[in-house]
């Protein structure tokens, strides 16, 4: 069971009813609030003014009497007017920055019968732009007070305890669904949050955006894996990064953001880089050491090239996932730990399994969301946006703002989206293409000539790969010509024949009960004498 934490106003009116025995003979809202025996407070966070604070040590006394279990932290407000309402939503959004929830082992609720209407529509505020992942909760008093046959001089005071009068609680329902104009301000809130996985950039590419959406509400409604796919630069490290500041944007999580290169590791560091392992393991283990699964505890573990990972690896990897703990090399102590997946790799995972290279039963656990994302070449009409997204983040890293002029800008991006650009580095080309021209351009104005340089510099990276003009016929139509143009540069950008099939056939092999992409991509190219050997040769 979840414990029950509540936030909310000390009531300098409806919680100071007499002195004395007297008190009890009255409905007071906090005190009922922890008087309810359906729903037990573990932890009240009670907010208070400076001026309160004999009355706040009357509450939490009281409190402790009839709600012992009830853990009771008084929080000192500095609101100079409780009627404005800049000063007290300044207020409670500070509190719920810097506070550390755990809505796994807690349940949170606003309480809202105390304190100024202001700070009610605050509370509602901030619980429905989910600041505080929190239900809004009101007490209403009895219908009718208890009558007491006796006056309350004669009873002692555990005998008016025990008359104590006990009101109604209520969760308000914050089911935005029900209420239109209040389901606009939810949609604005939920493009603010695509906008930021996007870091703003105004994508036009309507696949994309339509992707994008979707990973904004998995990832605000689950803790499952996730798996991003798609080429080397195509921002599959971004993206883990804006999924991670996005849920904790939403307090959904509270431990950092790993990333490690499954490349990289190989041999007994790939072990200890990942679990951990105790000191004397291995030949070198001088001291112990934590692994970044245990680091992420909490937080956002995003592991790139997963299909890199040797099997053992994946082996103790997949009980991670699945039991939350782990051994550490060298060690008989399982370690807690308690992250999201997010895996991200350019390898075929699905052919590696057939190989042996990687665990069917790690692919089926981390598959649940797969999302492959597109090449820069496939989203051409994203280019000009994310330009001035680079330009932008030159500017922010060196405090220089590089532009370029007309003549320029329209002949930058006339070739950047033409057929001559193959984009093999994908988002991260892009990005040093422009931190090139800015480095050089002088007064930080991008001219025309810097363009041109820039252009030669490109086709020069790309020649190795790029002759494809010397494999396509002479004697062939321009219909013809066109297509197969496009067919050897997705061949190029691509790891294997299996997986240029599988994008150049992606809709017709929906349709068909078999497909044997690569088969027919074989076929295709014999047309022309050509072969997936000659035309990747060189490739990058």
């Amino acid at each position: 069971m979840k414990k029950n934490v509540v936030f909310g106003f000390l009531g300098n009116v409806l919680d100071q009813r007499g002195k004395g025995k007297r008190r009890w003979r009255h409905w007071r809202p906090t005190i009922d609030l922890c008087y309810q025996p359906d729903t037990p407070i573990s932890r009240l966070e009670l907010l208070y003014y400076q001026n309160d604070y004999h009355l706040l040590c009357e509450v939490i006394k009281d409190i402790k009497t009839v709600s012992p279990q009830t853990e009771v932290h008084p929080m000192v407000v500095n609101i100079d007017d409780p009627w404005d309402f800049e000063q007290v939503y300044t207020c409670l959004f500070d509190i719920a920055k810097y506070y550390a929830f755990d809505p796994d082992q807690e349940s949170y609720y606003l309480h809202i019968t105390t304190g100024t209407h202001v700070a009610q529509i605050c509370w509602f505020l901030l619980a429905e732009s989910r600041y505080y992942p929190a239900k809004l909760l009101q007490v209403s008093p009895p219908n009718k007070h208890q009558s007491h046959s006796q006056s309350y001089i004669e009873l002692t005071e555990a005998a008016l305890i025990a008359q104590l009068p006990r009101g109604k609680m209520n969760i308000i329902d914050l089911n935005l669904h029900r209420y239109d104009q209040i389901l606009t301000r939810f949609q604005q809130y939920a493009n603010q949050a695509t906008d930021l996985l996007k870091s703003g950039i105004a994508t036009r590419n309507q696949q994309f955006n339509r992707m994008i959406a979707e990973i904004e509400q998995v990832a605000t409604r689950s803790y499952a894996p996730i798996l991003l796919t798609g080429p080397t630069g195509a921002g599959k490290s971004f993206l883990a990064k804006q999924i991670y500041l996005l849920k904790q944007h939403h307090h959904q999580i509270s431990g950092e953001f790993v990333e490690i290169n499954c490349a990289t590791l190989r041999g007994d560091s790939a072990m200890s880089s990942l679990f951990g392992h105790v000191k004397g393991a291995f030949t070198g283990a001088n001291l112990a050491r934590t692994g970044l699964l245990k680091k992420a505890n909490g937080g956002l573990l995003f592991l790139d090239e997963i299909g890199e990972l040797g099997l053992d690896e994946q082996a103790m990897l997949l009980k991670a996932i699945e039991e939350k703990q782990f051994y550490p090399f060298g060690s008989d102590n399982a370690v807690q730990s308690d992250f999201q997946l997010i895996a991200g790799t350019n390898k075929d995972l699905k052919q590696a399994i057939k190989q042996g290279e990687f665990r069917e039963d790690l692919f089926a656990r981390i598959n649940l969301w797969h999302y492959q994302l597109p090449s820069l070449a496939e989203r051409k009409e994203d280019i000009e946006p994310n330009i001035d997204y680079e330009l932008a983040r030159y500017a922010k890293e060196h405090g220089i703002m590089p532009r370029f002029n007309q003549q320029s800008r329209r002949a930058y991006l006339a070739f950047a989206t033409s057929p001559d650009a193959l984009w093999q580095g994908n988002f991260r080309e892009l990005n040093s293409s422009i931190i090139r021209m800015a480095t050089l351009a002088p007064q930080a104005n991008i001219t025309l000539k810097q363009v041109e340089q820039e252009i030669v510099r490109l086709k020069q990276n790309w020649g190795q790969s790029r002759n494809d003009q010397a494999l396509i016929p002479s004697d062939i139509d321009e219909f013809d010509r066109y297509q197969l143009e496009k067919v050897i540069e997705i061949c190029q950008k691509n790891e294997s024949l299996s997986a240029a099939g599988r994008q150049l056939f992606a809709v017709s092999r929906t349709k068909k009960q078999r497909s044997n992409d690569a088969d027919r991509l074989k076929k295709y190219l014999a047309k022309f004498g050509l072969s997936w050997e000659v035309i990747t040769k060189g490739a990058i």
